[in-house]
């Protein structure tokens, strides 16, 4: 296999500056995001079985960095790789996706999965399309939990020492939480799973989805991947919460994205009401800041942020 591949996982699991919480940093893969770990797994998974033949294409519909994910490892094996992206993805997630050399289609941003327009839509006609072409399809493919089941779940067992009672991870197709919290349930089915989504989502708003700014997480459609029997809670975090926190964590040292902001808020909130001294929580942080600094969540007002995500809302403040 090839060493860049080899060095995906084992992330270190750290303290952080809220009581009974510890942040396993998963923005330190060599591709930048928890999303390494499925990426690898789905395309090894596909070689192995002859859906990805050398020479062929990768493609894949991404809000940016299970996108990237792919683009690293197409580019380190000597695939070609299309990746369509949703327009609300960071530029730096865009440059990233073409520095690795992977062609980025920009579709606008839909409320619903299946619409013909949406970036999934685009990209499972692009690989109809294209020959020797394969796609991970991480929103319907049961292996992205599975790839999480046999990586990052044992890490964070053995690196707690099995002394966790909580694992908290943002949802947004669901492999993260499904296959980490099958794997803790195995190992102790008292351990909490508790998902983090934005209060905007599909789910959230009973199938009347709202635009919301936080890349990365929103269960926005119904699929395979999300198994609801092993997570116990469902916790939503509003846009403005979480880029609050984003600033918080980053005057502690933590320099994370808008997800791992969200994933952070609601599991600090929830620690201050359900958590005692014999807990330990564990928290996804699933990428780092630096992919959004364009954006400029680090240091805006609330209303500047409204700005920056919802240029209708201009003219209100004027």
């Amino acid at each position: 296999m090839h060493k860049l591949i080899t060095a995906i996982g084992n992330t270190p699991l750290v303290e952080t500056p809220f009581q009974y919480l510890h942040a396993k940093l998963e923005y330190l893969n060599p591709g930048g995001s928890v999303k390494d770990r499925s990426a690898q797994f789905m395309i090894n998974h596909a070689e192995q079985t002859g859906l990805l033949k050398p020479g062929g294409t990768l493609i894949d519909a991404s809000s940016g960095n299970q996108g990237i994910a792919t683009a690293m490892i197409g580019a380190a094996k000597g695939y070609n790789v299309i990746i369509t992206v949703s327009q609300k993805v960071s530029q730096e997630k865009m440059q990233t996706l073409k520095a690795y050399g992977a062609q980025v289609v920009i579709c606008p941003a839909t409320d619903f999965i299946d619409d013909p327009e949406s970036y999934h839509s685009v990209a499972v006609n692009l690989h109809k399309e294209t020959p020797n072409s394969f796609m991970p399809n991480q929103y319907f493919n049961p292996l992205n939990a599975k790839a999480h089941y046999t990586s990052l779940a044992p890490e964070v067992w053995n690196q707690s020492h099995g002394a966790i009672t909580h694992f908290f991870a943002g949802a947004g197709t669901g492999g993260t939480i499904t296959g980490v919290g099958r794997y803790l349930k195995e190992k102790n089915p008292n351990v909490k799973i508790i998902a983090i989504d934005s209060i905007n989502s599909f789910r959230a708003t009973n199938g009347n989805p709202k635009p919301y700014a936080i890349e990365g997480m929103g269960i926005d459609f119904e699929s395979p991947v999300i198994d609801y029997s092993v997570i116990d809670e469902v916790l939503t975090v509003k846009d403005e919460d979480a880029i609050e926190m984003l600033k918080s964590l980053a005057k502690k040292g933590f320099l994370v994205g808008p997800s791992s902001g969200a994933v952070a808020f609601a599991a600090h909130r929830y620690a201050q009401k359900h958590m005692n001294g014999s807990d330990f929580g564990t928290m996804i942080f699933g990428d780092s800041g630096r992919a959004y600094l364009s954006k400029g969540f680090y240091e805006q007002t609330t209303t500047d942020f409204d700005w920056a995500v919802r240029p209708e809302l201009r003219h209100t403040h004027s």
